[in-house]
């Protein structure tokens, strides 16, 4: 089946960055890290396939994963990606963790917004929406951070200082940055689908 070139490249990319992301962090510490990897991804893979076979969404184009019912490389490579990137960087207080994780929910769901509405790559089917898939975000996110926790100790961690998240600051700018703008992004497709 031929796909068009950007889902190719699409498919490609985050393989390739998820590959290249987790390496680089699993460098710190291969047990520890490692270990992250392979539960998160072995978790996200899983719940991905439990709602696929659910019915709940569907991936209609699967470009170079055609065997699988779900993009399994992105899975294997991105997912935990961002889990090691997000547990590494996180800051060391709750109280700026959360829109750390904030700015990174709204990053992975403006990503469903943007393959929904322009590739034939994910598709949402009866029972779910972009509410269920912020939610989904949010649960993964902040049990692996509190998993992560356990398992890789602050002096292997990079923290970023909740001093930056305050105001004028640039983890303050970029935070709200990305939130508006993603808002923004949320609401218009909303009104695409809302038209239809």
């Amino acid at each position: 089946m031929k796909f068009p070139w950007y889902e190719y490249a699409a498919n490609i990319a985050t393989i390739v960055i998820g590959a290249a992301g987790s390496l680089f962090l699993i460098k710190r510490d291969w047990k520890r890290y490692g270990l992250l990897f392979l539960l998160s991804g072995a978790v996200g893979t899983g719940l991905c396939y439990a709602f696929v076979l659910a019915g709940l969404y569907i991936f209609p184009n699967r470009p170079i994963q055609t065997i699988w019912s779900l993009p399994f490389l992105v899975m294997v490579t991105f997912v935990p990606f961002t889990v090691l990137a997000g547990v590494q960087f996180s800051p060391q207080r709750w109280i700026w963790k959360i829109p750390y994780y904030w700015a990174i929910v709204h990053i992975a769901v403006v990503s469903e917004v943007v393959l929904l509405a322009y590739t034939g790559i994910f598709r949402f089917t009866f029972g779910w929406d972009l509410w269920d898939s912020y939610t989904a975000w949010w649960l993964f996110y902040l049990i692996f951070e509190w998993i992560g926790g356990k398992i890789i100790p602050p002096r292997l961690r990079t923290p970023l200082s909740g001093r930056q998240f305050r105001y004028g600051r640039w983890a303050w700018i970029v935070f709200h940055t990305i939130v508006i703008s993603t808002i923004f992004a949320f609401g218009v497709f909303v009104g695409f689908t809302m038209k239809q």
